[in-house]
């Protein structure tokens, strides 16, 4: 079995407020960046503080926490969100100049979704449709391809990863790419109160059952998320581990009501697969495992 890729979303849209460790300055983000690489991460995704900032100011906020990184550990597998516009240059445009200082891999949201908070009656509340269309998937396509960087692909619902698959089937889904399985926890991480997010297949067995078996015939490498949840209590890191797939910790989406840090996030994970025998992926073993083209 392959070496377990341990993947580490830094922090989202977590405020301090709710969690205390979650990184937010560049600083900040660097130093975690670089102590959960020490503790068994080689995967690294972040948000900046707003993703009102498009273009070069968009990669500029991004390389004051990458930057120091790179120069400490230049092979770093790190990768950035999406920017808010309506177009998608706006939105992508700073991939481009993101590659270009050495980052390997990019956002890759193959799909649209309703996304809301639960209301005290039990319904969606707080809402927003995250939108990405068929032809902006492709346009992102073509910008990742140009920029050689590895798919980071969040999987919200079946049909994203249907599409997935469809690229995939067509020999156009760039290289490097790295399919992340989503699963709605018991907590919302719009507001981190607890409450289903109204998307998605629940953190059990029987739906990573379901998503393995749209992917069966399938190459591309896996990991579980528990999105408002801890992956470890919901068993999914486990059957990931146990199954060959790989597992996404971390205060963006954790949930619940203790306070660990990223690198404890991290620990957890890396003392569960040696108590299951699956050694911890390097990060030239992350590369090759996901044929990362650069």
């Amino acid at each position: 079995m392959e070496p377990l890729i341990i993947e580490v979303a830094l922090n989202g849209g977590t405020p301090k407020s709710r969690k205390a460790t979650v990184p937010i300055s560049a600083e900040e983000i660097a130093a975690d960046i670089l102590a959960c690489g020490e503790a068994g991460a080689t995967v690294f995704h972040s948000h900046v503080e707003t993703m009102n900032v498009t273009g070069d100011e968009a990669a500029a906020r991004y390389l004051d926490a990458y930057a120091p990184v790179l120069r400490a550990r230049p092979e770093t597998i790190l990768w950035p969100t999406v920017a808010s516009g309506r177009d998608t240059e706006t939105r992508f445009g700073h991939l481009r100049t993101l590659a270009a200082a050495g980052i390997r891999m990019a956002v890759f949201d193959p799909g649209s979704v309703n996304l809301a908070t639960e209301g005290p009656d039990g319904l969606p509340d707080k809402s927003f449709v995250y939108r990405n269309s068929h032809r902006e998937i492709a346009e992102l396509v073509a910008i990742l391809e140009e920029s050689k960087l590895g798919p980071a692909i969040a999987i919200y619902e079946p049909g994203w990863l249907r599409t997935t698959l469809a690229w995939e089937r067509a020999g156009r889904l760039p290289a490097g790419a790295f399919v992340k399985l989503y699963f709605n926890g018991r907590y919302n991480i719009i507001d981190g109160r607890p409450g289903h997010m109204a998307f998605g297949l629940p953190p059990t067995r029987t739906a990573l059952d379901a998503y393995l078996e749209i992917m069966d015939g399938s190459s591309l490498p896996w990991a579980v998320a528990a999105i408002g949840d801890c992956v470890l209590e919901t068993g999914l890191a486990q059957l990931a581990i146990e199954r060959g797939g790989h597992v996404r910790v971390g205060l963006e989406d954790f949930g619940g009501e203790r306070t660990p840090s990223n690198r404890q996030l991290v620990e957890e994970v890396t003392s569960l697969a040696r108590k299951l025998g699956r050694p911890i992926a390097t990060t030239a073993d992350a590369a090759r495992i996901l044929k990362l083209p650069r």
